[in-house]
């Protein structure tokens, strides 16, 4: 059955109908997809037009074409991802605060995981320390930086929860330009806070993590407020 689209969206519509034939098909990464002839017949659409739809596909990692095997479905690259959606106006125009609340359920939420991985993983708080570590010999503004970040993803991603560690980065855009106006006296409170919460972590003290990442990431509202 031929399923004609319009032309004016044409590259949109043709590639939003790919990736319904992808998740009703319950294809998985690797599995190869039709022929490109195949699939330009199934759209009613040029090979040119599909090739167009597949390219932008292929930028984030949703199908891949690889020689003598034709078009397969890929695994998303969520850091390309990330970087994409992070520097996006929309992301901009979300006020602040629902940022914050965002960044509130996202990290706090993930607590009770990484509590009990770290039970079992011991080496779970010995990575997060050591970021906290490296951080307190950072010398420069641009490494406490990234090493605030590297911990707040790290912390996510010791809840096992992978598809999460998407959202944390994508906020992380975000939060990142109001980490460079956090005075040298807020990045040593900031420290402090981070080695309370993997402690009580580790002791199994997931109300005492929670509260104090809670109270860490509100810090952020005052200087949101300065700044917008």
């Amino acid at each position: 059955m031929v399923d004609i689209v319009g032309r004016s969206t044409l590259r949109d519509v043709v590639a939003r109908r790919l990736k319904t034939f992808i998740a009703e098909a319950d294809m998985r990464p690797g599995d190869r997809l039709p022929t490109e002839s195949q699939l330009a017949e199934r759209f009613g659409v040029s090979r040119l037009s599909l090739r167009e739809a597949t390219k932008s596909l292929e930028f984030l990692g949703i199908v891949e074409a690889k020689p003598g095997r034709g078009l397969t479905v890929g695994r998303v690259n969520m850091e390309r991802v990330t970087e994409y959606l992070g520097f996006h106006p929309a992301l901009h125009d979300v006020p602040p605060n629902v940022l914050i609340d965002t960044r509130v359920v996202i990290e706090t939420g993930v607590l009770p995981g990484v509590a009990a991985r770290m039970k079992q993983d011991p080496s779970l708080y010995d990575g997060l320390n050591g970021i906290n570590h490296e951080m307190r010999r950072a010398r420069t503004h641009a490494r406490r930086v990234e090493l605030d970040l590297a911990f707040h993803h790290g912390l996510i991603a010791a809840s096992g929860l992978s598809p999460l560690l998407a959202f944390g980065d994508l906020l992380a855009v975000f939060f990142r330009r109001f980490r460079e106006s956090v005075k040298k006296a807020e990045w040593v409170d900031g420290l402090a806070s981070h080695q309370t919460i993997i402690d009580a972590l580790r002791a199994g003290r997931v109300r005492v993590a929670e509260f104090e990442l809670r109270t860490h990431i509100e810090s952020h509202r005052a200087r949101v407020e300065m700044a917008t």
